[in-house]
């Protein structure tokens, strides 16, 4: 019966495509499932057989402690030579993007707040 290993809910295409090759390497069956067209489910990659999950659990433990160096050591050095998006870096490139969702962060802190503010006056 197959095992859930990874949902693919937020994880990029490289990541997903490492964790394949890493499963592939281990000589692990696996298979991907996609995401559905209406966004309910974000699809995964499953194990063929259960008794490969405990294997596959700790070769991905591995994977991830890797992979958070590998990133936090990308993300410094982009920081350090100023290539690191930023607030201001994004305003610059998409101004509109930036005060619409600001604005619509307001407008939802406003609705959160307007039952409190209408029962307290």
């Amino acid at each position: 019966m197959a095992k859930l290993l990874l949902n693919l809910r937020n994880v990029g295409d490289d990541e997903s495509q490492e964790v394949g090759e890493l499963l592939d390497l281990n000589h692990i069956p696996w298979y991907r499932t996609e995401a559905s067209p209406w966004g309910i489910s974000h699809g995964g990659i499953w194990l063929r057989d259960n008794d490969d999950h405990p294997r596959a659990k700790a070769l991905m433990a591995t994977y991830q402690a890797e992979r958070t160096q590998r990133m936090r050591a990308a993300h410094e050095a982009s920081v350090r030579d100023g290539t690191a998006q930023t607030f201001s870096g994004l305003f610059r490139q998409r101004p509109f993007y930036v005060i619409a969702v600001l604005l619509g962060m307001i407008a939802a802190a406003a609705l959160v707040l307007l039952p409190f503010v209408l029962l307290r006056g």
